[in-house]
């Protein structure tokens, strides 16, 4: 998925020596459990931020992730 992300995440990945969505994937590991791959790895198009994942899990988990992504990208917006 494609993230559009606050300009104050831009700038503390900058800061870090990273790339957005590897700032994203980090905390999303920390926060939830939950590892992603950041789409910078792939030679994704400039200016792009996002990730990768697979996960084939019951639909009862699929519930739970996707409320645990939402979860933290609330929480991760509001912080930056």
């Amino acid at each position: 998925p494609r993230l559009d992300l606050p300009e104050k995440a831009l700038e503390a990945a900058a800061a870090n020596g990273q790339s957005p969505d590897t700032l994203y994937a980090l905390s999303l590991l920390e926060e939830t459990g939950i590892c992603v791959v950041p789409a910078s790895g792939f030679g994704q198009k400039a200016g792009r931020i996002g990730f990768r994942t697979t996960f084939l899990p019951p639909e009862d988990v699929v519930i739970k992730a996707v409320d645990e992504f939402k979860r933290h990208h609330e929480m991760f917006c509001e912080k930056y």
